[in-house]
């Protein structure tokens, strides 16, 4: 079994730095979190980000940009459907060839207090204060990807214990390596991605805003809640 943890930047994620590796078989850092422990093995960050933030790839280390993840992303539907978890889908794609069965994610919750410190490193922006159409349902988003991970036997877990905008199950970074995937409504799954692809809102330059006239945000709620209902209601599956 491969188990990945997946760093954001929240405050708490600098609580990481003294994990022992164990029982994380690979670690993937997004945007500025590869500061937080130098053992990372992929950094994933977009266009924009400030190049004197860029991280240095070292030893067996690699850097996940737009020229990796933007293809995956659009094999995986668009950035449109899946909104705020473009860095874990793109995390999710860098691992593909290990095949991990569990990504335990860490200070990704995009809960942003007005007060006080939203980044480990102090102030940062955050992505949900900002309008986009992308960033309607930071709920359904994670649904999606915890619904698309667990097609493919991962199991999408967070190691987080305050407010989180995440659907995914709790756990320790003890037991992570047991995690298994939620179950999930088959029927609610199937209709999501049938309209994903008959609406077709994938951008093969990943640049959403660019098009912003070709999406309906009615169509983007309904599908939201078609994986919210998939995630959380896995009961409601027909034979």
């Amino acid at each position: 079994m491969t188990v990945t943890l997946m760093l954001g930047s929240a405050p708490m994620a600098a609580e990481a730095a003294v994990w022992p590796r164990a029982p994380f078989d690979t670690i993937i850092a997004i945007n500025n979190a590869w500061r937080i422990r130098p053992d990372w093995d992929a950094a994933v960050y977009p266009w924009d980000f400030p190049p004197d933030r860029h991280p240095v790839a070292g030893r067996g280390q690699r850097l996940v940009t737009e020229d990796d993840f933007v293809p995956a992303q659009n094999a995986l539907g668009g950035f449109v459907y899946a909104g705020a978890t473009m860095a874990f889908t793109s995390a999710y794609w860098a691992l593909s060839a290990l095949k991990p069965k569990v990504i335990a994610v860490f200070g990704c919750d995009m809960h942003y207090p007005p007060n006080g410190k939203t980044h480990f490193y102090g102030k940062g922006v955050a992505d949900p204060l900002r309008a986009d159409i992308t960033l309607r349902s930071l709920e359904a988003k994670s649904a999606r990807l915890m619904v698309l991970a667990a097609m493919q036997g991962c199991a999408m877990v967070n190691l987080s214990t305050g407010p989180s905008r995440l659907v995914f199950p709790r756990t320790s970074p003890a037991a992570a390596a047991a995690a298994r995937p939620e179950a999930w409504c088959t029927d609610l799954a199937a209709q999501a991605l049938a309209r994903e692809a008959a609406l077709d809102y994938r951008v093969p330059s990943g640049r959403y805003w660019e098009e912003l006239d070709r999406f309906d945000p009615l169509e983007i709620d309904r599908i939201d809640a078609l994986w919210l209902a998939a995630a959380t209601r896995p009961l409601q599956q027909t034979a």
